[in-house]
């Protein structure tokens, strides 16, 4: 199986200082290192429309960060900046490829920018081939519009599309918009061979060792595991999955996340992430008991951001309102006038922050505030 380099667009601006037509940029490698990636939320004015000054500060505080990607045009950004009569896709896009290549010309280091893709295959195509020509490395590509397809429909879609662009592909759980997607279908989706990384976020233990194990059967180690179970950050981190493939027996475990929780607090995921790595490279062979007290300290901190109890109806509000207290958005409005925080979700916010400080950056943000809105 061969690694996956994809050359910057021919169009796009520089990037980390090197000239387009020379820069390959190793998404597979920097994937497979293991990175933070947040995904990026949208910042609006009060009148719904795109807030360009602070969308620019929330893209310098996450290479600020340390983290090592961003993906724009997810489900954290908002699925509608995807319909046309809205058309805010590419210029959100634009903007934060542009604005993180600016921040990193000082510190260049490698930062991947994974484009959201949605929609049937014409329009993940239109929308592949537009991130290509703004500097973006790979698509994650949602399966929402497929739900009532079959496996068979949906593997010759992310073929198609894979054609395009690397993909990261995508496990999102249904209870906000995905669907059960079976052992074989992930099998069938990792002879791909242009998949960089799955997100597996389905927010369920046995489908995701369907993953896990469908990945070790078909033998493909180069594809990079990133956890999207907010509600299992540190457990898919730490954890050790025993798989085989061809009669050996070995493990398998998530090197980094692709998260709508790593939208806030990012630095404090980068550290975490750090920590856990060295931990890795240390060779111990036990688990500190305090990672699983952290775990369930920043799974109860996600139930109260993406609002679990109501079945994730005030999620980003949730993420907006934590980014507001710090300065970073105006306010937490979203194209859907009826999306607001839930009634209580803001005190145990407030409650949430008092209880579990060492989850919080606000003193990383108060350091840099200047520097991302200059």
């Amino acid at each position: 199986m061969g690694v996956a380099c994809w050359p910057s667009p021919p169009n796009s601006r520089c990037v980390m200082g090197v000239s387009d037509s020379t820069a390959v940029f190793n998404v597979r490698r920097h994937l497979q290192q293991g990175q933070v990636i947040p995904a990026h939320p949208l910042a609006l004015t009060p009148s719904r429309t795109l807030d360009e000054r602070h969308q620019r500060a929330l893209t310098r505080y996450y290479v600020a960060a340390g983290a090592g990607g961003m993906a724009v045009g997810v489900h954290t950004t908002g699925f509608p900046i995807h319909d046309a009569k809205i058309g805010l896709y590419r210029p959100v896009l634009e903007l934060a490829a542009e604005t993180a290549a600016t921040a990193l010309t000082n510190d260049p280091r490698p930062f991947v920018r994974v484009a959201g893709l949605i929609g049937d295959t014409a329009q993940a195509l239109r929308e592949a081939q537009m991130a290509l020509s703004l500097g973006y490395h790979c698509g994650l590509l949602s399966l929402g519009a497929w739900r009532e397809h079959t496996d068979a429909e949906i593997i010759a879609h992310c073929r198609r599309v894979a054609e395009a662009i690397p993909l990261f592909g995508f496990y999102l759980q249904p209870a906000v918009g995905g669907r059960r997607l079976s052992y074989t279908f992930w099998r069938e989706f990792a002879e791909i061979a242009n998949v960089v990384a799955i997100k597996v976020a389905p927010f369920d233990r046995y489908a995701t060792l369907d993953v896990v194990r469908a990945l070790a059967d078909a033998g493909r180690d180069d594809i990079a595991l990133y956890t999207g179970n907010d509600d299992a950050i540190v457990p898919d981190l730490v954890t050790d999955v025993p798989v085989t493939s061809g009669g050996r027996a070995y493990t398998r475990h998530f090197v980094g996340g692709l998260l709508g929780q790593w939208a806030v607090w990012t630095s404090r995921a980068v550290e975490m992430l750090r920590e856990i790595q060295a931990w890795r490279a240390s060779g111990a062979t036990s688990l500190p008991n305090a990672w699983l007290t952290r775990g369930a300290a920043l799974t109860m901190a996600n139930a109260v951001i993406f609002d679990a109890a109501n079945g994730y109806r005030g999620c980003l509000p949730g993420i907006l309102e934590v980014l507001r207290r710090q300065g970073l958005v105006r306010g937490t409005w979203t194209f859907d006038t009826h999306e607001q925080l839930s009634s209580g979700q803001a005190d145990l916010l407030t409650r949430l922050q008092t209880l579990h400080p060492e989850l919080v950056d606000d003193a990383f943000i108060d350091l840099h505030r200047d520097a991302f809105f200059r």
